[in-house]
């Protein structure tokens, strides 16, 4: 692939340039590449409750939190927070790899 490195003060791409730059590297419409995209994301939140992952980038995964005492900041009462799952995005080693040092 011959996608732009990006340097640290560079701006993130937009939802609109990530289309645009994938379409361009691979010949496809921006139109059938926001499908794809769409049905990717689609696909990913449909199996979140398992765990999802994108090979290369990482993967979602399923945390169980605790219950757990902590303060209201308006009014500084205490106050208990229940406990609850929560979905976290691991990163990839390879997505670590490519912005550190070798």
């Amino acid at each position: 692939m011959a996608f732009k490195k990006a340097t640290p003060a560079s701006k993130p791409l937009t939802k609109s340039q990530t289309i645009a730059a994938i379409a361009e590297e691979t010949g496809l419409s921006k139109k059938e590449v926001t499908g794809v995209m769409t049905a990717l994301t689609d696909l990913a939140y449909s199996q979140a409750a398992c765990g999802f992952t994108l090979p290369g980038i990482g993967k979602l995964v399923i945390v169980q939190r605790k219950a757990r005492m902590g303060r209201n900041p308006a009014t500084g009462e205490q106050i208990k927070i229940p406990a609850k799952k929560v979905l976290k995005f691991r990163i990839a080693k390879a997505a670590k790899d490519a912005i550190g040092p070798k």
